[in-house]
């Protein structure tokens, strides 16, 4: 499924870089067509992958509200580099399902809630940990 291992392809873009995670998004529409994709550092050093993702897109654009946002990690509650946090940005989208590959372990950020903050807000997400595995590799870097 192109969804699935699509965030997996584009994670392994994303420039390594200590104390930042490498992730790859896609926003899928409700008839699995591809509306964007970004991954970590695709614009620049700050960038997240879901940011680099919701700006290819207008917010207003209809097909976000059945859309899917699949992730290779939990999208962040927390962040120091830009006014809005992951959750944030999906939060103020139309975007109602989200798919991630791994929970963000407690490495960079103690404790990340992202999954349990959407869920509180009404977004559906769903745990892929069977791709688990594979979204650690482009991190393997971090987790030695």
């Amino acid at each position: 499924m192109n969804s699935v291992n699509r965030p997996i392809e584009l994670s392994r873009k994303c420039p390594p870089a200590e104390g930042a995670f490498s992730v790859g998004v896609i926003i899928v529409s409700s008839d699995s067509e591809d509306l964007a994709d970004g991954n970590s550092r695709e614009t620049d050093a700050h960038v997240h992958a879901e940011e680099s993702a919701l700006a290819k897109l207008p917010g207003n654009d209809p097909r976000l509200a059945s859309a899917t946002l699949c992730s290779t990690l939990e999208p962040c509650p927390e962040r120091k580099s830009r006014p809005r946090t992951c959750t944030q940005l999906i939060l103020r989208s139309p975007i109602r399902r989200v798919v991630i590959a791994w929970r963000e372990p407690s490495l960079l950020v103690a404790h990340c809630v992202g999954v349990e903050t959407l869920r509180a807000e009404g977004i559906e997400v769903v745990e892929l940990s069977s791709l688990g595995d594979q979204a650690r590799v482009e991190n393997a870097h971090l987790l030695r």
